[in-house]
């Protein structure tokens, strides 16, 4: 298949999950909305100052100025709404968020003002309505405040505490279990032929930072018994299984067999893509299984292009996987066409027009991590790209940089 066909078919075998969960606001972020939040309310509820100054009547501050008025009072945020027949020919003292005044047509900012206590003069008379926000103008009462789908941010959780929701409604985590496969693995032990297991705790990580409860079900050994009763005791608790390893048709290759005498099926397989060619997609019961290769980057590659998107399907929405966006190559190359290939790449300059200039890490090898670990993000190869030189266009996927600061350029 294709890159895209198996995306299509990856996708196309992901269901919504159902089940939702009401958590306190404070714990939401991440998780996703499982139905519409309306306001209760207008938001502003009530009239109220923009700024510190002065409510006044326009009618009181007729002529040319400077303008002496009384002040009747002092009203500050959180007061109580009134104070309507205390203001005729006067100003009140007022303060941001503070409600108006009924009678009261303009709020005069301090630094326009003179406060002498009893009495304030003001310099400037305001225009009707000036430094008021009026009830609603923000949010009417009814009004859609996050839809069901939303991945809930911080922007998202103050908007929902403005408008007095503690709680929200929010889909169930997905349950995904991460299998590693291979007699050559090992969990942090030490042997002359032994390689350490870098692809569980990986992908581990990969789905737990798309928000899923994940099972680390360890390492199975190249054992066609085993690895058989290890998917038929896990068939019904999992939305989806993620095996590494023991993908393709070896002699000791197991992944795929073993799920079809758990009583799985094997629903496509193999696919237009270096590295990853051998990745497998599968049912078990009610659980999608996923079966990447062994090799790391081949892995990390597998999970984003089919599994994060699977991940996002049956949680009900897009954009989980990488965004793919135009850069230039500060390589060349030479290759056989009829697959896709995804290179580790780095950040080294910038053209004229502001696209990022791409270098290529590593020497191919699906089997390095040190690549990927350095890379800013991963440049794709067209399958039917046979050469390019330095400068060719390339589309690539940044990896996620979050700024710590705003900076303007």
């Amino acid at each position: 298949m294709s890159v895209e066909r198996a995306i299509e078919v990856a996708v196309g075998m992901a269901r919504p999950i159902i089940g939702a969960q009401e958590v306190a606001l404070r714990f939401a972020r991440g998780r996703i909305l499982a139905a519409d939040l309306h306001a209760p309310q207008a938001m502003p509820a009530f009239d109220n100052s923009a700024m510190d100054g002065f409510a006044v009547r326009l009618q009181d501050i007729t002529g040319t100025g400077p303008w002496r008025l009384p002040v009747a009072g002092t009203i500050a945020a959180g007061s109580a709404l009134g104070l309507a027949g205390a203001v005729v020919g006067a100003a009140l003292r007022i303060f941001t968020g503070a409600p108006v005044p009924a009678l009261c047509d303009a709020v005069v900012m301090q630094e326009n003002c003179d406060d002498q206590g009893e009495h304030v003069w003001i310099f400037n008379r305001p225009a009707v309505g000036e430094n008021i926000r009026r009830a609603g103008e923000d949010i009417g009462a009814g009004a859609l405040l996050a839809g069901h789908g939303t991945i809930i941010e911080a922007r998202h959780i103050g908007l929902l505490a403005g408008n007095g929701h503690a709680s929200v409604q929010v889909r169930r985590r997905l349950r995904i279990a991460v299998l590693s496969t291979g007699d050559e693995l090992v969990d942090g032990g030490k042997g002359s032929a032994s390689i350490h297991d870098a692809n569980r705790p990986m992908l581990l990580a990969l789905c737990e930072g798309l928000g899923a409860e994940v099972t680390d079900l360890g390492i199975c050994a190249d054992d066609l018994g085993a690895m058989t009763g290890l998917l038929r005791a896990n068939a019904t608790q999992y939305d989806m299984i993620l095996t590494s390893g023991a993908a393709s048709v070896g002699g000791r290759d197991f992944v795929r067999p073993a799920l079809q005498a758990a009583g799985g099926s094997v629903e496509a397989c193999r696919v237009a893509l270096k590295p990853g060619k051998p990745v497998f997609f599968g049912r078990l019961g009610d659980a999608l299984l996923t079966g990447l290769p062994g090799n790391p980057l081949s892995a990390y590659m597998g999970f984003q292009l089919f599994v994060a998107r699977q991940i996002a399907a049956m949680l009900g929405f897009s954009g989980a996987e990488m965004s793919v966006e135009k850069a230039v190559a500060g390589f060349g190359w030479k290759r056989k066409a009829g697959r896709a290939e995804y290179l580790p790449v780095r950040i080294v300059a910038h053209d004229a027009s502001g696209r990022p200039i791409v270098e290529r890490l590593g020497h191919g090898s699906s089997a390095s991590l040190m690549p990927l670990s350095q890379a800013d993000g991963v440049a794709v190869l067209d399958a039917s790209s046979t050469e390019g030189a330095c400068g060719t266009p390339v589309s690539w996927f940044p990896f996620c940089r979050r700024k710590f600061a705003w900076r303007s350029i």
